[in-house]
């Protein structure tokens, strides 16, 4: 199934050039449909199995191996829940690009934690490890569907002066999927931080506003 030429444009896409956020990562060419179909096919995998090839130095491997943890987590009693939480944090390290956070940090860490204590959530939030914060903020998308918004908005303070773009474009993201259910919570969160926010983060949470509201904020109007 591995196509070079698409290998090659997903490469550059997720910027594995050295110095880049994706440094060395390796691509075979997949598509993110074919790897949700053998994700399907796969799941009688064993969660033991799936974390060795969540190991896999292949990228599209590595989100075959989160896509199988989702679906087994969804389908699992609270024991295996469990063992499958504790593999995805014991795997961080793995877990290290975007596409590979999203798609599986909601389903998993925030499903987990949703009725237990939030204070892992807090610990990866302060992580050196950049993939680590990124889980931390979209894990909360979990609670934001079950209109849960205070969490979220914690972790977005805490990292108000993050220096990495994509804890930027996260924090922004769910912000405004915050303003999609609670337009005043966002609104509140913004008018008392917008103008420390990193210019990235505040569009991204300011994208689905009327222009004119959009300019008073990126003008400091507000």
């Amino acid at each position: 199934m591995a196509n070079p030429e698409r290998a090659w444009i997903s490469q550059r896409f997720f910027k594995t050039g050295p110095g880049e956020y994706g440094e060395g990562d390796q691509f075979i060419g997949l598509t993110v449909p074919q790897i949700r179909r053998l994700a399907q096919q796969s799941r009688p995998l064993s969660p033991t199995a799936t974390q060795r090839l969540l190991q896999s130095p292949i990228h599209e491997e590595r989100l075959l191996a989160l896509l199988i943890l989702v679906d087994a987590f969804a389908a699992a009693d609270a024991l295996g829940q469990a063992q499958i939480y504790k593999i995805y944090r014991q795997s961080t390290r793995f877990i290290n690009n975007w596409d590979l956070v999203d798609t599986s940090a909601p389903q998993i860490v925030g499903a987990f934690l949703w009725k237990r204590s939030k204070a892992p959530l807090r610990e990866l939030a302060r992580s050196a490890n950049l993939w680590e914060r990124r889980i931390a903020i979209i894990a909360t998308f979990y609670f934001i569907r079950h209109d849960e918004f205070g969490l979220t908005l914690e972790i977005a303070r805490q990292l108000l002066s993050d220096q990495e773009d994509l804890i930027h474009k996260a924090v922004g993201w769910m912000l405004r999927e915050i303003g999609k259910r609670d337009p005043a919570a966002e609104e509140k969160f913004l008018r008392r931080h917008y103008r420390q926010m990193p210019r990235t983060m505040l569009r991204y949470a300011i994208e689905r506003f009327s222009e004119s509201h959009r300019q008073r904020y990126l003008r400091g109007l507000i």
